[in-house]
């Protein structure tokens, strides 16, 4: 393998790995406190899936542009990048969605869980809970339009 190749898989790696690692962090955090809740009143199951199911889309944002880079790059078919420099550029453009999935991943996650605690408390109130939670999936979409815009241009 070249090193082109090399930085361009290990970029995609990152993406993948590192968004879903926030993700995964974040849903669990979430899950646990919304367990909790749906054991004392599982009427409130459907208000906690949304919470649970928020700090997820990280890894997804990660899955889409590393499918890119491997489309882009010749690992899915078509013509394999030899440049290192193209290579570092790939790996470049998936730094953020890398490193923005993982830390707002995590953060949503917490959130999430207060948004649990919340809705437990004020049923009624689990819109504001995940308007909360959807404040950090901004800086999430920065990480994923960025990342989307370099890896489009390379």
């Amino acid at each position: 393998m070249n090193l082109g190749m090399f930085f361009a898989i290990l970029g995609a790696a990152l993406a993948v790995g590192l968004a879903g690692m926030g993700s995964s962090k974040g849903v669990g955090i979430a899950s646990e406190a919304a367990s909790a809740v749906v054991a004392n009143d599982p009427s409130k199951f459907g208000k906690m899936l949304v919470l649970q199911l928020l700090p997820g889309t990280q890894g997804l944002y990660g899955l889409i542009i590393a499918i890119m880079v491997m489309l882009n790059t010749g690992i899915l078919g078509g013509a394999v990048v030899t440049d290192t420099g193209v290579g570092l550029q790939y790996f470049a453009a998936c730094l953020p969605i890398a490193l923005g999935g993982y830390f707002s991943g995590k953060a949503q996650g917490r959130v999430c869980a207060a948004g649990c605690s919340l809705t437990a408390k004020r049923p009624e109130e689990s819109s504001k809970a995940i308007v909360s939670a959807s404040l950090i999936e901004l800086y999430a979409l920065l990480g994923f339009i960025v990342s989307f815009l370099m890896v489009i241009n390379i």
